[in-house]
């Protein structure tokens, strides 16, 4: 058995990851990195080159870990792609939208090899497509359609967005658990991982929040009442909120947060403005709300907020309110989004409110003004001049990733003989090596590097 990751570096960036096992080969998601253009977003998939794929394995439908799926399958046409049902229905909505977003990047950004796949090579991939439940055991099938005997996997919960998973694959009389993104603890819309703690030899295991401890005391309930008075605090200033927010979970997390405030009498009734794709993936988790597992199943959130949607011609127009809330995506409030678009109309007034909810890249223009100083410039589109952040700025923590604590506990619960860090920043990644190894002395711990090919 081996292990190879197809990540370009130590990051959190195009994730995808090659497991060498029972002669068979065996992909783990197929991402797209979030901050490079072109031919350089894709995973390395050169250690694919002449090598027959046997079977893809998607954990959750975030772009870093689906976006190359349909470039990837056009040169392996007869491989099978397993996921959830769930994530199946996001992916097609975040793989259509990779579409118009690279369409769009070629035009602005002169990216001439986008579109990478087309709105036809989504349709292609699909046809790939293998939907399998949470918690039933299956074999998949090989690309000539034989059943792989010595390969066994298993879905579990993961608790990070709609149809997230880890994985279980057992092989070779080995077993080996890929995390994927996890949360262990529940958010407002969904529980908390479920995932299993005995007979698991080898751990491969996302290492996100290893560089950020969490604050002692934190709970996730004081932190949503300290957000709901941010934002009473923020009305009686004069102004609006706006929040960046990812169209796919953030979004739906913090509608679900506000629907609670407002029963709890935390907030009134205010219009809360959202973006077409958050819209259109917020009616999804509506229509599944009791096909998964949910703390609050009976929760419809488009009919209990009646949020207004906007979209990319609608911005143009949207100024500045009272009293009002805007979850605008980007969460990374990238170049040409809404929340990048309408920030310029905000950042430098000071009865207005920017809150940040979950994590941004440092390089992000979020995460350059998260950095700024009062009265500093910011640059949030190289194409048009500074700004000087002169808004209200705020930070909370609701993020859908476990903290380092929650995963340094389960991966001693579990003891196994093998654990390999991924998905983290190289201070992550370390933070979990040298707490891992002195907690599991006779655990092998290892950074997987980018092409380094592991022997399990």
């Amino acid at each position: 058995m081996q292990f190879i990751n197809l990540t370009r570096q130590l990051e959190i960036g195009a994730n995808s990851y090659l497991l060498k096992t029972a002669g068979r080969n065996i992909l783990l998601d197929a991402g797209l990195h979030p901050k490079t253009g072109g031919l350089a977003a894709l995973p390395n998939f050169s250690f694919l080159n002449n090598n027959t794929l046997d079977a893809i394995v998607i954990t959750h439908a975030h772009q870093d870990h689906i976006g190359s799926l349909p470039y990837l399958t056009r040169s392996h046409r007869n491989t099978r792609v397993y996921m959830t049902p769930a994530t199946a229905a996001v992916a097609e909505i975040m793989l259509h939208n990779s579409v118009n977003v690279m369409l769009r990047q070629r035009e602005d950004a002169d990216i001439l090899e986008y579109p990478l796949f087309t709105h036809r090579g989504v349709e292609f991939c699909s046809e790939a497509w293998e939907l399998r439940n949470e918690s039933y055991a299956f074999f998949p099938n090989d690309p000539s359609g034989n059943e792989i005997a010595d390969l066994r996997i298993k879905f579990f919960d993961a608790g990070h967005i709609l149809g997230s998973m880890g994985v279980l694959i057992e092989s070779e009389g080995r077993s080996l658990f890929y995390t994927g993104d996890v949360n262990f603890d529940a958010q407002s819309i969904l529980q908390g991982a479920q995932f299993p703690t005995e007979g698991i030899d080898i751990l491969v295991m996302e290492a996100t929040r290893g560089d950020s401890a969490t604050a002692e005391g934190f709970t996730r309930e004081a932190e949503e009442l300290r957000l709901a008075k941010s934002i009473r605090d923020a009305f009686d200033r004069g102004g609006a909120v706006t929040i960046p927010v990812f169209a796919l979970g953030k979004t739906q997390e913090l509608l679900a947060m506000l629907w609670k405030m407002r029963r709890q009498g935390l907030l009134p009734p205010v219009p809360i403005y959202i973006g077409g794709l958050s819209y259109k993936i917020t009616t999804l988790y509506d229509s599944l709300a009791s096909a998964t597992r949910r703390k609050l199943p009976e929760l419809q959130l488009l009919r209990e907020l009646s949020p207004h949607v906007i979209g990319g011609m609608e911005i143009g127009a949207l100024q500045p309110q009272k009293r009002c809330i805007f979850a605008l995506s980007s969460g990374m409030m990238s170049e040409n989004t809404l929340s990048n678009v309408f920030a310029r109309r905000i950042l430098e007034t000071t009865h207005q409110s920017l809150f940040f909810i979950g994590y941004a890249d440092p390089q992000s223009p979020a995460g350059k003004i998260r950095r700024a100083e009062l009265g500093h410039e910011i640059i949030l589109d190289p194409k048009l001049p500074p700004l000087k952040m002169r808004c209200q700025r705020q930070e909370f923590n609701f993020s859908a990733h476990a903290s380092r604590e929650s995963l340094l506990t389960y991966a001693l619960r579990v003891q196994p003989k093998t654990i390999l860090l991924i998905h983290g920043d190289p201070p992550a990644l370390e933070w979990f090596k040298n707490n891992l190894s002195t907690a599991l002395p006779h655990t092998r711990i290892v950074i997987s590097e980018p092409g380094q090919m592991i022997h399990l």
